[in-house]
């Protein structure tokens, strides 16, 4: 049976090089280089959407209950929770999962954590980026 190496197929517009020569046991093959013309299908487009940021300052023990109402308001690109010394605790991008407003599987364990935090951190800053 051919190996591989026997049996070198010329792609088409392809152009011979030099040969190279190789050490050791492996001989030695033709090199070629393919040409083609590489064109876009689609011009990308990209579009600016204007984004507002809010800064809340709240309690711990308010933390949860105000995530929930923000992530039901649905025009939330993301949410940043800072401690007292602006250190970020969690980032959350909710353009993922938040459909219509409603509260998907995928965001439970991020308003679990947020509880936890909420329950160790006495005073903190909820950062929110809109979409207008």
């Amino acid at each position: 049976m051919d190996t591989p190496t026997d049996r070198v197929q010329e792609p088409v517009g392809a152009r011979e090089l030099e040969s190279i020569p190789v050490s050791g046991k492996v001989s030695a093959e033709k090199v070629t280089e393919v040409q083609f013309d590489a064109t876009p299908l689609e011009t990308p487009t990209y579009t600016q959407d204007k984004v507002s940021v809010e800064e809340l300052k709240i309690n711990g023990d308010d933390l949860v209950a105000k995530v929930k109402e923000l992530i039901h308001e649905g025009s939330i690109r993301r949410l940043i929770i800072k401690n007292e010394e602006g250190r970020i605790l969690v980032e959350v991008p909710l353009t993922v999962g938040v459909v219509g407003g409603v509260i998907s599987a995928t965001l439970f364990p991020v308003i679990a954590a947020v509880g936890a935090i909420g329950a160790l951190v006495a005073h903190m800053t909820i950062i929110i980026e809109r979409k207008e």
